[in-house]
């Protein structure tokens, strides 16, 4: 069932707050719908993020790139967040426009529920942070955006900001480091500098820029894939996971799928009452009991 409403002392920012304020590295799955936003609280994990590739992949079937729209990215990240009480990050892309349109969108994603939005400094249409072929915008135009987002949070917006560059692939670490120290600078809540490609530009980037800082852990990406305890010794704030749920359940359709073609009955992963149970058929049978009428 839905999360009932949270008093401003609970609301998703202030949960993000608490936890960034912990001191320990949080390991933070990525979602694509309700569902798996609500299997990876009922995991334990404290947090959790909805990835844009997912998204595209789950929701339009499409890649990332830059070819899903702010209104189906806030109205996929509504179902989310009210599916869970855990903080959830959502991918705000670009912004989806000017300075106008960040503020907008950060603003969008704060009613929807988000704890934090994502903003990066690549030039539309964007794509995935560890493919080919993406551009980053001009330094001015990186900080207005950020800017604006800042804005919009001091301004009465109930979201922390997350900033993203991927300048590391087009403009190489030093021009990343920088852009990431003057994301800091502006005031963004957590700094994320997309596809270093060693653990020394790991090292140097937690090194050289304040504040709580994202690492990517991407199966096969440009990134070293390093244990938690490790990313934590580094300086870490949260280790993000954004397509192992998707890669997994879209290796079981599939391995489900063959074994049917050739004639087989897949043998299911969970019991038919655990598959109800993880949907939430005991919670709204609960709830329901409350209004059945005396006989």
């Amino acid at each position: 069932m839905s999360a009932l409403p949270q008093s401003p002392m609970e609301s998703p920012a202030n949960k993000l707050r608490q936890l960034l304020n912990s001191g320990s590295l949080l390991l933070m799955p990525c979602c694509f719908d309700a569902l798996s936003a609500r299997i990876i609280e009922a995991a334990g994990f404290p947090l959790t993020f909805m990835s844009g590739f997912a998204v595209s992949a789950t929701r339009l079937g499409l890649p990332d790139t830059g070819l899903i729209s702010y209104g189906e990215m806030v109205d996929q990240g509504r179902n989310i967040c009210a599916s869970v009480s855990i903080p959830v990050i959502g991918d705000g892309d670009t912004g989806y426009g000017n300075a106008m349109n960040v503020r907008r969108t950060v603003a969008g994603y704060a009613r929807a529920g988000f704890a934090c939005i994502m903003l990066e400094d690549q030039l539309a249409p964007k794509r995935c942070g560890h493919t080919q072929g993406k551009m980053v915008v001009e330094r001015a135009e990186a900080l207005q955006r950020i800017r604006a987002a800042v804005d919009c949070r001091e301004e009465g917006c109930d979201i922390l900001i997350m900033a993203r560059t991927d300048a590391r692939a087009t403009h190489g670490f030093r021009e990343a480091l920088w852009r990431a120290q003057a994301f800091a600078g502006l005031g963004a809540d957590i700094v994320f500098l997309e596809a270093p490609e060693s653990e020394e530009e790991l090292r140097a980037f937690c090194r050289e820029v304040p504040g709580p800082k994202m690492a990517n852990m991407l199966e096969e990406g440009k990134t070293p894939l390093l244990p938690p305890k490790r990313l934590q010794e580094l300086g870490f704030a949260i280790a993000a996971y954004p397509l192992t749920l998707l890669n997994h359940a879209i290796g079981a359709m599939q391995q489900a799928l063959r074994e049917l073609k050739d004639g087989r009955q897949p043998q299911p992963p969970l019991s038919f009452a655990e598959l109800r149970r993880v949907v939430g058929f005991a919670e709204y049978s609960q709830e329901e009991e409350r209004y059945h009428l005396p006989d």
